[in-house]
């Protein structure tokens, strides 16, 4: 794809920061040489290098120098803390790592990770001689398409984080998808805004970036009024976020105050959208297409997409199928249940990723007849329309009563007073479970009785919250932004 790249637009941009403009000619020859110098130490086909980096323009160029010399790359979130390093890079096997230097004092020790055999901080003299031009060409390496390409370790909320093994194949289909189903092209520029070394941030920007040899416009971080500042100054076009950044855009930025007319495509997934943060973009940037993205790791991100707007008419849905995906709702039994029923989603297609590294038990477990199991409730209506309940896990049994926390959720987020909030299950002795949610206020006014009655004119009497309890600040995410309801099962449990 990065040849192809070139071949269509090598001297438009590839990759743009505050401080960088590099074109895919000057990417293609930087890649080039970091896999000579890196086969030259003797890195080889299905070696494994790790990458413990930020959004950065180093983070492309290791990546995209790993799968050109056919070894694997291991992205890392730099949020993870000592212990996970430790065990994500003995359990992958790593060769090589590449890092960020302040992550450098969070690094395991030589002696606890004994397959890794070279280490370059970015920055370094060490690093700038990976990327020095020896006039040696690159391996010619030409993995097969079921080869592994990306080891991707889910960010482990419970348990030890598992490898999903990416194939070439899965991250082609993938990245096509994206380009068909959101009509990318070489003039698109895309906002690196969520992690590179997760799925969204890997797969939905920069390698679908670099399939339609556009641009790929990279923020260190997250920051509400510097993402507006840097798309309008960028004329960006298209981008993948999380519902709670699209959020903070709202809450923290006036819109007025930036040119946002180039911004097209709007795409979001890894929790579900307010329906008022919906409706408030409609109304900030009537130019801008909505549209969710269903997916995972093990799918390597998109299992479904909302057809171009679509939004507005189903703003409680995911989407529809990706074309070469497949989508099954199934009842415990492994039966397919009746469209428009409850039940899990389980997934197939090119996408699927065949397993996780080193790992056949969890394989097993988690994979059935070429199929990953979600472990999401969700159904699909006679137009194909999936609809995504809950996790299996986060759903509330509250006396005999399912109560998706996900609708619960979506409901509060309607509330004036209320800038986040999460719902959890509760034991208790008589009806099994109560709810309880956690609320982030945008406003000192606003009480868990008025929250109870904003629920009980739009809920079931069942499904209004037992428990409120009003945090002083952020729900608590794991290091790639999801909430961790585990987390709030144990606050709960205290209280």
């Amino acid at each position: 794809m990065l040849r192809e790249a070139v071949v269509r637009n090598g001297g438009g941009d590839a990759i743009v920061t505050d401080d960088v403009r590099m074109s895919y000619r000057e990417l293609d020859a930087k890649v080039n040489a970091i896999a000579a110098n890196l086969s030259a130490l003797g890195i080889t086909e299905g070696d494994r290098v790790a990458l413990v980096l930020g959004n950065c323009p180093e983070f492309i160029l290791v990546l995209m120098a790993a799968t050109r010399m056919a070894a694997i790359a291991v992205p890392i979130n730099a949020r993870e803390q000592t212990p996970e390093l430790t065990y994500i890079l003995n359990h992958s096997g790593a060769k090589v790592l590449v890092y960020d230097a302040d992550v450098a004092d969070r690094l395991p020790s030589p002696e606890d990770v004994g397959a890794l055999s070279h280490r370059f901080c970015i920055g370094t003299a060490d690093f700038e001689n990976l990327l020095a031009d020896r006039g040696t060409p690159p391996p010619g390496a030409a993995p097969d398409e079921e080869d592994v390409a990306v080891i991707l370790y889910t960010s482990g909320t419970t348990g030890r984080p598992k490898g999903a093994m990416l194939t070439h194949l899965n991250i082609c289909h993938s990245v096509m998808h994206f380009e068909v189903c959101m009509a990318l092209n070489e003039a698109d520029r895309s906002i690196l805004a969520v992690p590179a070394s997760h799925v969204t941030g890997l797969v939905a920007n920069i390698l679908t970036m670099i399939r339609v040899a556009g641009c790929n416009l990279i923020l260190p971080r997250f920051e509400a009024a510097e993402y507006l500042q840097f798309a309008a100054r960028e004329c960006a076009t298209y981008t993948v976020l999380v519902p709670a950044m699209y959020n903070l855009c709202l809450l923290r930025a006036d819109f007025d105050d930036y040119d946002l007319s180039a911004w097209r495509i709007g795409g979001y997934g890894g929790a579900p959208m307010p329906e008022a943060t919906i409706a408030a973009l409609a109304e900030k940037l009537p130019g801008l297409v909505l549209m969710n993205a269903y997916g995972s790791t093990e799918v390597c991100s998109p299992a479904t997409l909302m057809p171009m707007g679509g939004t507005a008419a189903r703003p409680d849905s995911v989407g529809i199928t990706v074309p070469c995906g497949v989508i099954r709702i199934m009842d415990p039994d492994g039966q397919d249940v009746p469209r428009g029923e409850d039940g899990e989603i389980w997934i197939a297609g090119p996408n699927v990723v065949p397993g996780y590294w080193d790992d056949p038990e969890r394989t097993a477990t988690s994979f059935e007849d070429g199929h990953w199991k979600s472990g999401d409730i969700g159904s699909m209506d006679t137009d194909g329309y999936v609809r995504i309940g809950d996790r299996i896990k986060d759903m509330v049994i509250r006396g005999g009563y399912n109560i998706y926390s996900a609708e619960l959720e979506n409901t509060l987020n309607h509330h004036p007073g209320v800038a986040e909030v999460a719902a959890v299950g509760r034991p208790d002795t008589v009806l099994g479970e109560k709810t309880h949610i956690f609320v982030l206020a945008s406003s000192d006014d606003v009480t868990a009785d008025d929250l109870r009655a904003f629920c009980a004119e739009r809920l079931a009497d069942y499904k209004v919250p037992d428990f409120v309890t009003f945090l002083d600040g952020p729900l608590p995410r794991n290091a790639n932004g999801k909430v961790l309801k585990n987390t709030l099962r144990e606050w709960s449990a205290r209280e």
